[in-house]
């Protein structure tokens, strides 16, 4: 007995031993793998007409235009209640060893939001990215916020549609590759592709017109940040963007095209923070932005073949104009959001078909007050919008005459649960 107990004892400190020194070796080992966060969202929206949105009215764009009915009642002049979770979320952060003399890390993030109106709940990516991170540098690969869409300084209003169609809004596949220069200035260098935001064209909203023109879009971006330990920011920058789309491989008499549209785009941003409040504005003037989730597009100028019914194109250009100020209390915030987007059309005449966001449109704006309550991992929101697009009829040119603005009221409630 005293035996096998002494043999017990030994036993028992040899393997607190080894459990000792597991444990210490595993301190020095950086902890690698993956963590989750998220929140659980719950929308409450009530319209007080018929609205251009996406999946059933939860990411709003703008008003319907008047639709007068045999009695002269307008049809879009209906209200609109519901409620909707679908923007619930969940993130997962990856971290691993280093890789090419950089510090490696990775994210995926999904919501419920589907593709299109028929995959409403559906779980779909919203980023995906893998990160190597130098001292100076860092490249990110996989699909992430398009580079117009600035992370440091975009509106924070409880919209689901963060501003759009006057804030640029897109993720997309993208290889993006930062360089520091010095402490607060860096530029960035980004090749994309389409995915779940496309250009629109002769078969719909697809990504194929980009696929086809057989090039990236490509974006340069510069920015200036400035940070104190009072908590306070600053922010500004500008952008460039290009890119090329192919809308056909054939022409209406069956011959093979190249013809294709190149277009632009152009961005400037500012952000200042101060312990009580916040400010920030963006302008953004370009061509063809549908991709976007903005007003425009493109249209079928000319023909340039009668022969074979080779055509040229024509994109739009749109201005876009926001600002937004909020203060920075930890429980209470409140804030204010405007936005103005205006089309400025094609620059010339046009004969075919229009590829457009908002053809009949000639400009949009939007008012919107807000209130936010936080109480631990809890939020309440409020939020009222106001959005109101001017419809007339689109001439040659694709400039809108004749318009007459027609407004809808948002009354947006929403609750919060992050994990």
């Amino acid at each position: 007995m005293k035996r096998n107990s002494g043999g017990r004892f030994l036993a028992a400190a040899v393997l607190a031993g080894a459990a000792g020194l597991w444990a210490q070796t595993e301190a020095k080992t950086p902890a690698f793998g993956i963590s989750f966060s998220g929140f659980l969202k719950t929308d409450l929206i009530y319209d007080s007409r018929q609205t251009v949105a996406i999946r059933e009215g939860h990411y709003l764009l703008y008003p319907k235009g008047e639709a007068p009915g045999p009695d002269g009642r307008d049809v879009n002049a209906a209200s609109i209640f519901h409620m909707l979770s679908v923007q619930t979320r969940l993130l997962g952060r990856i971290t691993g060893p280093d890789a090419f003399g950089a510090k490696t890390s990775g994210l995926i993030e999904a919501e419920f939001f589907g593709t299109s109106d028929g995959d409403l709940n559906g779980f779909r990516l919203r980023h995906g990215f893998l990160k190597l991170a130098w001292p100076k540098a860092e490249l990110l690969i996989g699909q992430y916020w398009h580079p117009m869409f600035i992370t440091d300084s975009f509106p924070d209003v409880v919209s689901f549609n963060t501003g759009a169609p006057f804030q640029p809004f897109n993720r997309s596949p993208q290889i993006r590759y930062t360089r520091k220069l010095g402490e607060r200035w860096s530029v960035s260098a980004a090749a994309l592709a389409q995915r779940d935001f496309a250009s629109t064209g002769p078969e719909g909203v697809s990504t194929a017109y980009a696929r086809n023109a057989a090039v990236p879009e490509v974006n340069l971006t510069l920015q200036y940040r400035r940070t104190c330990e009072a908590g306070c920011e600053s922010v500004f920058g500008i952008g460039g963007d290009y890119k090329r789309i192919v809308p056909r491989l054939a022409t209406t008499l069956g011959y093979r095209t190249d013809a294709g549209l190149n277009d632009w785009a152009g961005m400037a941003f500012g952000k200042l923070k101060k312990p009580g409040f916040t400010v920030k504005a963006e302008a953004v003037y370009g061509q063809n932005l549908h991709h976007l989730t903005m007003m425009g597009g493109y249209a079928a100028a000319e023909i340039t073949d009668a022969v074979r019914a080779e055509a040229s194109y024509a994109p739009t250009e749109n201005l876009a104009l926001w600002g937004e100020i909020q203060t920075n209390g930890a429980a209470f915030q409140a804030g204010l959001f405007a936005g103005y987007t205006k089309n400025f059309g094609f620059g010339r005449n046009v004969s075919g078909p229009l590829y457009e966001r908002g053809a009949d449109i000639d400009a949009v704006f939007r008012i919107s007050p807000r209130a936010v309550y936080n109480a631990g991992k809890v939020r309440l929101a409020v939020e009222a919008e106001y959005t109101a697009a001017a419809y007339g009829k689109t001439g040659p040119d694709g400039r809108v005459n004749g318009a007459a603005w027609v407004g809808n009221l948002r009354l947006l409630g929403a609750v919060y649960y992050f994990f």
